[in-house]
This record gives structure tokens, C-alpha cells and sequence, in this order.
């Protein structure tokens, strides 16, 4: 019996350690994130979606890889980025900004790839719908076009007699069209003059506006695109200086822009770790719907309405999220 007890603990052993050796060897999953701008002009989303992959179990460096990549700005970087991490043969790539999605599809049509905050999937070629993306790519869609039209359009509420709006618009962003067609249309019904000034960087923005001071217009928006954000105080201090109204997404006016209309930024980057944690887990891109951003928000920084000298009509300030005093 005893040699026996022994035969039978000896096969029990030699069972457990091919799988426990198995387990050993499994490779700790990679997650990278493709970052158009810098780290830190993207320090609030990088975090985001780290504290969403948190919230889910999953910890950097010791159930998780993040591998990360930044092309500073340098958008002609990106493929290469996208190139190396598709040679990584990482799990999952999440696209900071729409020129590192479309990088990234170029790079690999196998690698599933999570973009945060998309423009138009469908019209950009990155899906085939929202419900059945059809493609490696899955996450969150906001429609810039349409927010970047209400924000002509809050504009105009602020100040009845505004004629001419500028609009700051980045060529290089692939969604930037779309954007200021959406605004062109609704500035016409509302009988508003928009002039477009492109811009690709600090310093054209700084000339923009100062050149659309000079051309007399009365208001300034500013399109969706990870160009601008870093430069949120300067536009809105130019902006003031010059007597122009302001409007961009939610968090412009905490910059001291007048106007901010958008989805919060930072809460949709962290529950895009919801589509990572699927993939982990097996799914295909393809079986993750796209969502529909659904909450939109409106800010008004009412000190910066002061020092422009305009009251802010009470209909405005009741329909606003947030009134910054």
C-alpha cells in the first residue's frame, strides 16, 4: 500500500508541473498606447486610461505591459511607432488622437486597436457601422462635426450681434473638414460670416488670432484636435485680450476660454479600458459595438464673460452644466 501511495502522489506531481510550468511561461499581456503629442500634453488621458485598466485588475509591470509611444507632436513619426508596436505583436493598441488610429490601422489589420474618442468611424474608413465595426478597431465616438457646430451656435447666444466667427482649424487632422463644414452650416442659418485660418502649431495659432482681430471678427472657436489643448491658455488670454469671444471643449473654459462644449475628455479615455479588458479576455473588436458619447456639457466661465464686458444671457447660464465665477 505504501509503494502504491507513492506511485499515485509520483503521477499526481508529474501532472501538475508541466502546468505549472505552463502558467509560468504565459506572457504577461501588452497593452500600448499610441500617443500623437507629447506625454505630458496628454498626461490627463494617459492617466485616465491607466486608472480605468486599474479599476479592472490590472496593474503596470506585473499583470500588465504598457507600452508607450509619443510622436511629441511629430506626426510623421506615427507610422513608425505604429510599425514597431506591430512588430511587438502587443495585445491591443489604444490610439491616443486620430492620426495614431489611422497610423495603426496602416500598421496592422490583426492587432485589435481601441481609439478613445473617435471622430466619424465610418466616414474615417475605420468601421463599416457602429453596431458591427467589421474591422480591428472598436471605442468610443463623440461626432466632433456636431459639437463643434453647437459651439458656433453658443456663440452666437452669447452675443445676439456678433456677424463674423473665426475658426481655428488643424489641416493636418483628417477630421478637421468634416468639422468646419458642420460649423459653415450652421453659421450660415444663423446668418453668421466664418472665416477659417489653419494653423499646425503655437505660433500660427498666436498669428491667427491677432490676424482675425484685425479682420474685425468678433469671435473665435476653436475645432477638436489634440493640437489645441496644450495651448488652452494662450488662445483664451489672446482671445480676451482682443475683445473676442471664445469657445472650444468642456475644459477650454477652465483655461479662461468663455465658451466649452463637449463630452468629458477625461472620463471617456478611462472607460475605454472597459474595451481593452474585453480583448484581454478574449473578444474580438468586432464583437464590441462602438458607444455614442450620450452626455455632452456645457461651461461658462462667467469671469471671462466680464472682462469682455458682455452679460451672458440667463437662458445660456440655466442651460450650463457648470458657471465658472
Amino acid at each position: 500500500m505504501k509503494a502504491r501511495r507513492q506511485f499515485v502522489l509520483a503521477l499526481g506531481a508529474a501532472a501538475i508541473a508541466p502546468i505549472a510550468s505552463l502558467a509560468q511561461q504565459r506572457p504577461i499581456p501588452r497593452v500600448a498606447f499610441l500617443i500623437s503629442e507629447t506625454l505630458s500634453a496628454q498626461a490627463d488621458t494617459i492617466d485616465a486610461v491607466r486608472a480605468g485598466l486599474l479599476d479592472d485588475g490590472y496593474v503596470d509591470g506585473k499583470n500588465i505591459i504598457i507600452e508607450l509611444r509619443a510622436a511629441g507632436g511629430d506626426y510623421d513619426r506615427l507610422p513608425e511607432l505604429a510599425a514597431e508596436l506591430a512588430r511587438l505583436k502587443v495585445d491591443v493598441i489604444v490610439a491616443f488622437g486620430t492620426k495614431a488610429v489611422l497610423a495603426a490601422v496602416r500598421a496592422t489589420a490583426t492587432i485589435p486597436i481601441v481609439d478613445p474618442s473617435m471622430g466619424d468611424p465610418v466616414a474615417l474608413g475605420l468601421s463599416s457601422g457602429l453596431a458591427r465595426p467589421g474591422k480591428n478597431v472598436t471605442g468610443i465616438v463623440q461626432f466632433s462635426a456636431e459639437t463643434g457646430a453647437k459651439r458656433v451656435e453658443f456663440l452666437k447666444q452669447a452675443l445676439p450681434r456678433i456677424v463674423r466667427v473665426a475658426v481655428l482649424a488643424n489641416p493636418v487632422n483628417v477630421s478637421t473638414p468634416t468639422q468646419v463644414q458642420a460649423m459653415r452650416a450652421t453659421a450660415n442659418t444663423l446668418n453668421l460670416e466664418l472665416q477659417v485660418f489653419e494653423v499646425r502649431s503655437a505660433k500660427e495659432i498666436r498669428e491667427s488670432i491677432a490676424l482675425a482681430a484685425d479682420r474685425r471678427v468678433e469671435a473665435i472657436v476653436i475645432t477638436t484636435d489634440t493640437l489645441f489643448r496644450p495651448n488652452f491658455v494662450e488662445i483664451a488670454n489672446l482671445a480676451t485680450r482682443f475683445g473676442l469671444l471664445s469657445a472650444g471643449p468642456m475644459d477650454f473654459p477652465a483655461a479662461g476660454g468663455l465658451i466649452g462644449y463637449s463630452t468629458d475628455r477625461v472620463e471617456q479615455y478611462r472607460h475605454s479600458a472597459y474595451f481593452v479588458d474585453r480583448i484581454l479576455k478574449g473578444a474580438r473588436p468586432d464583437d464590441l459595438p462602438i458607444e455614442r458619447v450620450t452626455k455632452l456639457q456645457l461651461v461658462i466661465n462667467a469671469k471671462t464673460a466680464r472682462a469682455l464686458g458682455i452679460a451672458v444671457p440667463q437662458s445660456l447660464l440655466v442651460r450650463a452644466d457648470e458657471v465658472i465665477q
